[in-house]
């Protein structure tokens, strides 16, 4: 069930929420697992302008992140699984540190250095 925003809340796109749902499929996660997306602006030289993180917090176990360098709305379903399941390639964007964008979570926040 799906609750109504505040007033002068903006509602999520129902881009995000597709990607919601094929996150919670793709790993197979119960309903006390959070899975929160976000667009954020990227001012790295050589990535679009936004990039979408995916963020899943289970109840127990550790926290994941992964960070796709493209607005949501440019993300594949093929892009996501290769992401989400450590198929894809690492980020050679200039400024990368060229490891794979997935990270666990840990007393840094998951944040490069």
């Amino acid at each position: 069930m799906y609750l109504q925003p505040r007033p002068g809340i903006a509602w999520p796109s129902p881009r995000l929420r597709e990607l919601n749902d094929a996150v919670r499929a793709l790993l197979g996660l119960d309903d006390d697992t959070a899975v929160i997306i976000r667009q954020l602006g990227c001012g790295q030289a050589g990535h679009p302008p936004r990039e979408t993180v995916v963020a899943v917090l289970p109840m127990e176990g550790e926290p994941h992140r992964w960070v796709l360098h493209r607005p949501a709305e440019q993300i594949t379903e093929h892009e996501l699984r290769a992401a989400l399941l450590g198929h894809g390639p690492p980020c050679s964007a200039p400024g990368c540190p060229g490891e794979r964008e997935h990270r666990a979570v840990q007393g840094d926040g998951g944040r490069r250095r």
